[in-house]
């Protein structure tokens, strides 16, 4: 499909009911969007058609709502292929990027990370690609190495560099920090590991709805990636892996749907993806997934990046002038995601009295809680920007922060 040739976010955000609304007396600013973006009305209309008219379990009837229910469903993937690069094959449906590390951690590290090995992750990792490699190494007896990261929140690749050796085995990192914005050289740190031999995981939560992914050219062995954080419905995440290792590998879940027969001496798996799509699966939601496809794929990256770009300039520029601004993440590749405190305000405070002037913002360690150690912190207030979001409310935003700051500290 062809980008819009204009861009005009007045007419994007028509497209999305739920920021029509009031928020304590105030016309919601919806700034929460690196935890979930809202919906356009075709991804909640896809949903509601099924439930309507197409209700039923796919891939194992023959009649009408089951063959029509199965046939999209199998669109999604074939539109997740196309939108990654990948092979429909090589596309797993999972709940989120949060299961599709797992299921790698169990189903590819148990069986081919050994005693004595290395897997690194990094200093900016969510909680999630942190813990299921945690007890991976307490169930193999693998080592965990860390990649540190400098004072702008941007990896250090020579540290990644001394760190990679003959015994690492499993490199896991994030394309975009959820905390920090900080966009990642993950392509140079596959290059870097496949060097070493050592297969690579990247967790693209934060990057699938910001900028082109592209799995052929990355080369990258796995990537992991969630519905909601684009635009489309929870509960549904896409796991790519290259198809010899995804063959390799043994299911990490089962019963329905990933058996291909079924005897009380012995069972037999099915072909891939569905090896790793054990029973019912969130049928409705998977074929909602395909209209956020489409609406990303209407507006292009292009516009997208433009637009968010200049977004974080202009709060950038607007925030540096607020008493006792404290931003956290100034690489110099960033995405839309602005992390601050201000100096003697717990942020837990700025949030609540940002919410009483209808503005939505995340404040907390956002399931970064080593990051947060690292700055000497306990948390930061998190805005983060979407297609939808307008200059206008991020000028509204850092108007009302500048009063709240001046109340709280005159």
């Amino acid at each position: 499909m062809n980008a819009i040739s204009t861009f005009d976010v007045s007419r994007i955000r028509e497209d999305f009911p739920v920021l029509d609304q009031m928020v304590n007396g105030k016309a919601l600013v919806y700034f929460d969007n690196a935890a979930t973006s809202q919906k356009p009305k075709k991804v909640i209309k896809a949903l509601s058609d099924y439930y309507l008219n197409d209700n039923a379990n796919i891939h194992r009837g023959i009649h009408s709502l089951a063959e029509r229910a199965t046939a999209n469903y199998e669109a999604t993937r074939k539109s997740v292929a196309s939108f990654i690069n990948a092979s429909e094959e090589e596309v797993i449906f999972t709940r989120g990027t949060t299961e599709g590390i797992n299921l790698v951690a169990q189903a590819y590290g148990l069986k081919f990370i050994q005693k004595g090995d290395h897997i690194i992750i990094s200093e900016l990792e969510h909680h999630s690609n942190i813990v299921p490699w945690q007890i991976l190494c307490e169930k193999t007896g693998a080592h965990l190495k860390v990649i540190r990261i400098n004072e702008k929140g941007e990896l250090d690749l020579e540290h990644f560099q001394e760190l990679l050796s003959e015994r690492t085995a499993f490199v896991s990192v994030n394309y975009i920090s959820n905390s920090l914005g900080t966009i990642n050289p993950v392509k140079r740190i596959v290059e870097l590991s496949h060097e070493h031999e050592a297969k690579v995981l990247i967790d693209a939560a934060q990057a699938s709805h910001h900028q082109q992914i592209d799995v052929k050219d990355l080369n990258v062995d796995f990537l992991a990636f969630s519905s909601h954080k684009m635009y489309g419905p929870t509960g549904v995440g896409i796991l790519y892996g290259k198809r010899r290792l995804l063959e390799e590998m043994d299911p990490y879940q089962s019963g329905g749907e990933m058996i291909r027969e079924v005897s009380f001496e012995k069972t037999t798996y099915n072909e891939i993806p569905y090896k790793f799509e054990a029973g019912t699966p969130n049928i409705g939601d998977v074929i909602a997934f395909s209209k956020a496809i489409e609406f990303i794929t209407d507006i292009g990256f292009d516009n997208i990046q433009e637009h968010e770009n200049n977004l974080l300039q202009a709060s950038t520029d607007l925030l540096s002038n607020v008493p006792g601004f404290v931003p956290y993440g100034t690489a110099a590749i960033k995405t839309s995601v602005i992390s601050f405190n201000i100096e003697n305000i717990h942020p837990f405070d700025l949030g609540q009295m940002l919410d009483a002037k209808g503005i939505a913002v995340r404040t907390g360690h956002h399931c970064t809680q080593p990051l947060m150690t690292k700055f000497g912190i306990e948390g930061t207030v998190r805005a983060s920007y979407a297609v939808y979001n307008t200059l206008e409310e991020v000028t509204y935003f850092v108007e009302n922060l500048y009063e709240i700051v001046k109340r709280l500290t005159r």
